[in-house]
């Protein structure tokens, strides 16, 4: 992408006399110096150049001293021929490092045991096992329940089956199990007999987390190794302060709450690399140098960096703030950048996209260089940083492929796949990320653009290096600003899973790490199932069939708490209560004393018979969620508020959660029959709900209206009880939903939450209202489903709506919404629409698509233009539709918003009104005008249409430009005018009139384009340089460049006065 010139930039970029006199964001250099003045640096330490070295840790001893710290990471050790151990990463209150290697701790297994195996039969069974090539530790008998099914209260024999070697375990399982217990060809004292499979229970736990489910372990929590019951490892093989050994059954968990809720300083890196790409290509490590490598290094709790530098590959100007390491040499910059972060010793590394681009860039880098110990990264003293492909699939957070570098013992957190997973954006690029949660925008410089500031000198590479500090910076305040590491690490804690679970693995993993540690307290062992992908499917939630329109009365919304998790605590619906007609009719229970029948017509035991798992685990949740909550009112600590608030919202999760896991038939532990009977009790709980409040809420029964329930959605319901004024509404709310709250089994609850007024109700989960919790004064307008966010949309689509919306909702004129739509459709058809509003942009994720798309024929006509612009896998497309033949589809009539602008290419309008804009304004006002909203799309506002005369294509290479009289229009010739002139003969005596309003014209669209250019220079916070960004997102990217081409062309027509006869 060319930028404007320099020249240009200094003529228009001076403010004129209508320019507002805001002052100008400060720049990013600014900040930088700022915090060197916070930190109190010295010339000789800026950007902490003193500081990367952790604090020095202290004298202790083992046997008189006991360590506390807070575990980060637990890694299988995978120690060959010295036994099972695991490797414990953490950190001490005052900062050190800690690797605890923990030892002798054994995976095992369970066996159901065939009728006539003995205790004194283990012995003979383990060398049975053994000599099937099995390297058997012990194997002992034990009393256990099975987890699925209630078969009466007796306990029955498991063999337990111990092995040395964690590689044992899926070996004996997945082969050795598989082949001698579910082929039935385990012939030991032919116990097993006539059986053609035999289960095995727990065998498909990872060797990690079974150590953390038996030592009380959670994600995140602090760990003390007591005196006397650890010991320093002569022989380091870390980076780390303090390394230890310590035997499993030493170790001593601390619950994650009160004195241990706290976190520790944790060191958290944030970085961002620069390349010198060829032009036309994407940056590729085989042959494009890394030219730039900025970090930040912040401590946990704190809110600015300690450290900033940026690394250099050649000389580059003083920056105040930060510390700049300039080499000759890549090879040596990034072996530098290797030492200063094993001294800074990270245990948090974060960046945007470091996981599919920084780090595999680096390390693909480094081994074109052949600088071999660049991939020294992690703590493991010769362990080289290992990169491989991964595929994430979940039913919650989708499907994407990845890479994934493993750092022993520092936590990764990618904030743009965390934005991917937990956010529904238009954009996911960083500009537009930090747009949306910061308030701010970030220059976006095209690849191409960064080498030419390369290849410039120390002061344009000071300009990119401070561009990278804030690419490095802007990952930190993204993470303190939605509190997504203190999210992660409570939903460690709260869930049980190792940190790098979080990211890495779905939701079921979270609910079975909680299922194995409430039923390992309770005597259950857990079946081994595989996860198949099942045909079966069962019934969801009711939607009461909506009764569409825009309603002028309070419309209150009455919500059940947490549904899902109270249907399943009032009917005690779990795997260890599940029943089956055999054993009812076997054990003799009687029905609705014994057990209940679902609606669904499965049997489930009542908790008087035995209290469930899942009941009790959901208690528990909802228990610590409403303790979590008491203390966040009374807490006024800004960062204990944060932690109590991240386990608010993580118990919240992990409640809601349960019910999903169960019906999720992909999963290893999938029961339907507790799924589909969980929302077979909710649809009856919706219609009851809808029932109980008509028949109470009616003039026959003595109240003044009749209430209707107008639409209900899984666990809510809208009423209309029929009063105009909110107070009354809302407490006929509340005493509503406490009279229908009677009628049900606790803990289901129904609650009054919030009131519409007014409310227009489009179809099933589509419906827009002004959302009131208070009569004085509504909390904001909430949409559902309806097309303010949609990503697929250009900007047009949401800001009619959402304007609609406003004149409809809160200005209660739906008039005046008719009457903007018709106005914005005769805009967008006279071509008076801003090309911005117009633009779509697309994600190029890969090269062969399977049907044409729009986005990928236009990167293919760009590259065949100027391969120098065009986008690249990876980028997003930005495009406008243009008018094209009859019947042309949508990719062949997809054009860069630039080229178009520049060529005054025309654009399909028709396109725009009939395949963005209709469906969503006929969603809106059907329901409000019926049959009429068809008017909005035709009638005189839709008569008068204006196209562009383009410059290029079709006709355009036969036609032949002629210049006409700027007064009278008449063809200028030779015979009735001067060469090159403005004005016919005829007009020549009004030169002066036609010249003023020229140059009144162009002043206009030089004022204009001065104040865009001024607005971007303000964004990428300097007066005093040019602008380089070219962020396809940015809607004043495009408004600048029209303005900038408005200007030449009105500059051409003003330069024609100079040949005039005045």
């Amino acid at each position: 992408m060319q930028t404007e010139s320099q020249s240009q930039a200094y003529t228009l970029s001076q403010p004129s006399i209508s320019q507002p006199r805001s002052q100008p964001k400060s720049s990013f250099a600014d900040v930088l110096a700022r915090l060197k003045e916070t930190a109190s640096e010295s010339r000789e330490a800026e950007g902490g150049a003193d500081c990367w070295a952790r604090p020095k840790p202290p004298q202790l001893n083992p046997a008189e001293d006991a360590l506390l710290f807070q575990q980060i990471d637990i890694e299988d050790a995978n120690n060959s021929g010295g036994g099972p151990t695991l490797k414990m990463f953490g950190v001490t209150e005052a900062g050190n490092s800690v690797l605890a290697t923990v030892t002798d701790f054994r995976p095992y297994f369970y066996v159901p045991a065939p009728r006539g195996f003995l205790e004194t039969d283990c012995h003979a069974f383990r060398t049975y096992l053994s000599n099937s090539g099995a390297t058997i530790s012990n194997v002992s008998l034990v009393n256990r329940r099975s987890l699925w099914g209630y078969k009466g209260d007796d306990w029955s024999p498991f063999i337990r089956i111990e092995v040395y070697d964690t590689k044992t375990v899926p070996k004996l399982t997945f082969f050795g199990c598989l082949r001698i217990f579910e082929r039935g060809e385990c012939h030991f004292q032919n116990l097993w007999a006539g059986k053609d499979t035999w289960p095995t229970y727990e065998s498909n736990i990872a060797y990690v987390l079974r150590f953390m489910i038996d030592t009380k372990i959670v994600g995140m929590n602090w760990i003390e190794l007591p005196k006397g019951g650890w010991s320093f490892v002569k022989d380091k093989k870390s980076h780390c302060q303090l390394e230890v050994s310590v035997r499993w059954d030493q170790i001593i968990s601390h619950p994650a709450d009160g004195p241990y809720s706290h976190v520790a300083p944790l060191r958290i890196l944030s970085f961002d690399i620069e390349c010198a790409g060829r032009k036309g290509i994407f940056p590729e490590p085989g042959v494009d140098p890394v030219i730039q490598i900025a970090s930040m290094v912040t401590r946990q709790g704190e809110s600015h960096p300690f450290i900033r530098n940026v690394f250099t590959l050649s000389a580059c100007s003083h920056i105040v703030g930060s510390q700049v390491l300039s080499f000759d040499s890549e090879a040596e910059m990034l072996e530098a950048w290797r030492d200063f972060v094993n001294e800074v010793d990270p245990d948090v590394v974060i960046g945007y996209n470091i996981a599919n681009f920084d780090l595999p860039y680096l390390i693909e880098r480094a081994a074109a260089l052949k600088t071999k110990k660049f991939t020294l990264l992690g703590r493991m003293i010769n362990k080289h940083a290992a990169m491989r492909e991964t595929h994430f699939s979940s039913k919650a957070f989708g499907q994407r492929d990845s890479k994934e570098t493993f750092l022993d013992g520092r936590l990764q957190v990618d904030i743009f796949q965390y934005m991917q997973r937990e956010h529904k954006l238009r954009s996911y690029t960083l500009n537009s990320v930090c747009a949306q949660f910061l308030g701010e925008q970030k220059e976006d410089v095209h690849h191409s653009v960064i080498t030419e500031l390369q290849n410039g000198g120390p002061e344009s590479r000071r300009r990119l290096a401070v561009y990278c500090l804030k690419d490095a910076y802007l990952p930190q305040r993204l993470m303190d600003k939605l509190m997504c590491f203190i999210n992660y690490i409570e939903m460690a804690r709260v869930t049980g899973v190792p940190f790098n679970y979080l990211l890495s693995r779905g939701q079921s993993i979270k609910v079975l790490s909680q299922l194995y540690r409430r039923a390992n307290g309770e005597g259950y062992v857990i079946p081994t199932m595989k996860g198949e992908s099942g045909e079966e499917q069962y019934e969801g939630a009711t939607v009461i069939e909506p009764n569409k329109g825009y309603y002028k009365v309070p419309i209150a919304t009455l919500d059940f708490a947490s549904l899902y998790p109270s249907i399943m605590m009032a009917h005690n619906l779990c795997y260890t209560t599940l029943l089956d007609k055999p054993t009812i009719d076997r054990l003799g229970l009687v029905k609705d004393v014994d057990y209940i029948q679902t609606p669904n017509n499965d049997f489930f035991a009542t908790s008087t018979k035995r209290k469930g798992l899942l009941p009790t685990i959901l208690e528990d949740l909802i228990a610590a969620r409403k303790r979590a909550k008491a203390d966040l009112k009374k807490e006024t600590d800004p960062f204990k508020r944060a932690v109590l608030d991240g386990r608010q919202l993580a118990l919240k999760i992990s409640a809601n959660s349960v019910y999903g896991f169960t019906g999720a038939t992909i999963g290893k532990l999938a029961c339907l029959p507790i799924s589909s009977s969980t929302t077979a009790f909710g649809r009856q709980m919706i219609e009851k709900t809808k029932q109980e409040v008509e028949a109470e809420y009616s003039v026959a029964n003595g109240r003044e209206h009749d209430a209707e329930v107008i639409y209900g959605d899984t666990d809510s319901v809208m009423v209309k009880f029929g009063p105009t004024d909110l107070e009354t509404v809302m407490a006929m709310g509340r005493e509503a939903a406490e009279f229908v709250s009677q009628k049900f089994i606790k803990p289901i609850k129904l609650e009054f939450e919030k009131v519409y007024f007014p409310y227009l109700l489009i179809s099933k989960k589509r419906y827009a209202g002004l959302y009131w919790t208070k009569p004085e004064k509504y909390d904001k307008m909430d949409t559902k489903g309806i097309e303010t966010v949609r990503r697929d949309n250009c900007r047009l689509v949401s800001t009619v709506i959402s304007t609609c919306l406003n004149k409809m909702l809160i200005d209660q004129d739906v008039e005046g919404a008719i009457e903007y739509t018709k106005q914005m459709i005769s805009d967008l058809l006279q071509n008076r629409v801003d090309m911005s509003q117009l633009v779509i942009t697309k994600a190029l994720a890969k090269a062969d698509y399977a049907g044409k798309q729009a986005h990928v024929e236009l990167a293919e006509r760009m590259r065949q233009r100027d391969a120098g612009s065009a986008p690249n896998v990876g980028d997003r497309v930005a495009y406008v539709i243009i008018k094209g033949v009859k019947g042309a589809a949508a990719y062949e009539k997809s054009e860069d918003p630039i080229f178009v602008l520049e060529n005054n290419i025309p654009i399909d309008t028709k396109y725009y009104l009939e395949n963005q804009l209709s469906n969503p304004l006929m969603r809106i006002f059907e329901p409000i005008l019926g049959e009429r909203a068809n008017t909005l799309l035709s009638g005189d506002h839709t008569r008068t249409i204006q196209i562009a005369t383009p410059t290029v294509g079709g006709l355009m290479k036969f036609a032949v430009k002629t210049v006409t009289c700027m007064g009278c229009k008449t063809q200028l010739k030779p015979s009735n005018s001067v060469s090159n002139g403005a004005v016919c003969n005829n007009c020549r005596p009004r030169i002066g009139e036609f010249y003023q309003k020229q140059v009144a014209n162009v002043s206009e669209l030089q004022v204009r384009f001065s104040r865009l250019w001024t607005q971007c220079q303000r964004c990428q916070g300097s007066l005093h340089q040019d602008v380089l960004c070219s962020s396809k997102d940015c809607p004043i990217f495009y408004m600048r460049k029209k303005a900038q081409k408005d200007v030449e062309d009105g500059s051409a027509v003003l330069e024609r006065f100079d040949h005039e006869l005045w």
